[in-house]
């Protein structure tokens, strides 16, 4: 969990004690058959749930009922952390067109859900164009970046939101004038998911349960911290200042490393001039953007994905999805020295 501890400060982060054992389930529904465009008339829908008793089979055969109940005795905490989505309801293609921050990749996706700053944007934005749809500011943005390889998946949940004193001031007298608030991250979810049925913990299948790479399994999802060297392909953020005040790289164990934004501003700023003060873009400036980066190496591959998002209230909307690929071992070798820049579109 991570806890802003105020504007313009760094988060404290917090290591939530308890692991949390979640089912996820995806499927592709079928509406119209008959489209013209076969996607159209399709929707995907994802879902995930906290475990029971029945998706251990290490506790099914205990045979020990109220055993069972208290190890999975789920608190209220534990349902509202899960029930918080990070994917629209149901993904039309629509969704994946960039401006919704969903999209996949090679190895790699990315989804994102927000909610509007006030009730009349959300009332504007069922009726607004596809461009205009996604816009904020936002009260609430979840994203989450993830990889897929060798039945393993890794991802990351940044869950973001206004702090308590921004929302009394957005919700009081009008404010018209000033810029709106940034978002703050409010926790960050690390998930560690195998595919083929399986717990990623050998401890967690029972005995008798049998699997082939479980070796491979338990060093790439829960091996030392870090991608070796950092993150093999450092990706541009803008000035050291913003660097240093709106960004925070982390160590996961299963040698992931990760860049991530802890502070969203919601304006069009990025630069600073010489006495500190923030300078406010002019129409036809560039801004940076945001970007999210995760470095994991499941296999004889490593990956680094780079969620590269717009700036000021289009900050929901995709830059681009970058996934770079390299063999682990020649990572030193190929390592770019360009100083950190946005692959050539």
């Amino acid at each position: 969990a991570v806890f802003a501890t105020g504007a313009g400060n760094v988060p404290r982060l917090w290591k939530w004690e308890k692991v949390l054992k979640v089912v996820s389930r995806g499927e592709k529904r079928i509406l119209d058959g008959d489209a013209e465009w076969r996607v159209d008339g399709e929707r995907l829908v994802h879902g995930e749930r906290l475990a029971s008793a029945d998706d251990f089979p290490s506790l099914m055969n205990k045979g020990n009922e109220e055993e069972e109940e208290d190890e999975l005795a789920w608190e209220e905490e534990d349902v509202m952390h899960v029930s918080n989505t990070y994917w629209p309801e149901e993904m039309t293609s629509l969704d994946f067109r960039g401006e919704g921050g969903n999209m996949c990749v090679g190895k790699a996706y990315t989804i994102c859900d927000a909610t509007p700053l006030s009730t009349t944007q959300t009332q504007q934005s069922a009726e607004a164009s596809l461009s205009n749809r996604h816009e904020g500011p936002f009260r609430e943005m979840r994203t989450e970046l993830g990889i897929q390889e060798n039945g393993m998946r890794f991802r990351i949940k940044l869950d973001y939101s206004l702090l308590d004193d921004d929302i009394e001031n957005v919700e009081g007298p009008s404010t018209k004038t000033l810029p709106p608030p940034p978002l703050h991250l409010r926790t960050l979810t690390v998930c560690r998911e195998t595919l083929d049925g399986y717990w990623p913990r050998a401890s967690d299948n029972g005995k008798d349960a049998s699997r082939k790479k479980q070796d491979l399994i338990d060093r790439a999802l829960f091996g030392p911290p870090g991608a070796p060297g950092g993150l093999y392909d450092p990706p541009p953020v803008g000035s050291e200042k913003r660097a240093v005040e709106n960004y925070m790289l982390l160590q996961f164990e299963g040698g992931v490393t990760a860049l991530l934004p802890h502070r969203l501003d919601q304006y069009e700023s990025f630069t600073d001039d010489l006495d500190g003060s923030t300078l406010f873009l002019t129409e036809g400036e560039s801004s940076p953007g945001w970007v999210t980066s995760l470095d994991w190496t499941p296999g004889p591959i490593r990956y680094q994905v780079d969620r590269k998002v717009m700036s000021g209230t289009k900050l929901k909307g995709l830059r681009t999805l970058e996934l770079s690929e390299v063999r682990g071992e020649d990572a030193d070798r190929w390592r770019p020295k360009d100083g950190g820049a946005n692959m050539r579109q």
